[in-house]
């Protein structure tokens, strides 16, 4: 069985864009999807460091670990030191389901003033600043593959993605980002 700890990670070496906008892997990170009744929240947070948000299209961070609102009783949560999460949110001792998904997604950041506009090359949510602030986050579609979308500042968007979807996310992103250099240059 391959090693997840060393395994490539699936866009090594990819990057792309364009003059408005810059597509790079996101460092390795270790991500969990969790799920949890709100008597097991204020546990949860404790354990893992960090307030799990309770409103729709919020998240949180805190030195390198997100935690992303995904639905009434659903969080990701992501770490980008590698922290082991379900061992951290075990240790809470409250009800709670923590899958490891660390090894299902990957992640692409879009960077740079055409960030907006190479995602709407596959998206079809309104991400203007005004709808979608700095922390939003919201699971939607990226062209045929669903992805989770979080906004890390006013031009930087992180796009959770399956593994087995990431070239098709980063080739239509890369064709997403010609496109927006072709709108900023008219």
């Amino acid at each position: 069985m391959a090693d997840i700890a060393t395994r490539k990670l699936p866009l090594a070496g990819r990057h792309g864009g364009s003059s408005t906008v810059r597509l790079t892997p996101a460092v390795s990170a270790s991500r969990i999807s969790l799920r949890a009744p709100a008597a097991s929240l204020d546990g949860l947070s404790a354990a893992l460091g960090l307030s799990l948000p309770r409103r729709p299209k919020t998240s949180v961070r805190s030195d390198g670990r997100y935690a992303l609102w995904l639905g009434p009783d659903e969080w990701l949560v992501i770490d980008e030191n590698g922290t082991d999460l379900v061992g951290l949110a075990a240790s809470a001792g409250v009800l709670h389901s923590a899958a490891n998904i660390s090894h299902r997604n990957t992640a692409i950041i879009v960077s740079g003033p055409g960030a907006e506009a190479t995602l709407a090359a596959g998206c079809p949510q309104d991400l203007s600043l005004q709808v979608f602030p700095v922390g939003a986050c919201s699971r939607t579609l990226f062209g045929k593959a669903e992805v989770v979308l979080l906004r890390l500042d006013d031009e930087t968007f992180r796009v959770e993605v399956w593994r087995s979807f990431s070239d098709y996310a980063f080739g239509l992103l890369a064709e997403g980002a010609e496109d927006a250099q072709n709108t900023f240059s008219s």
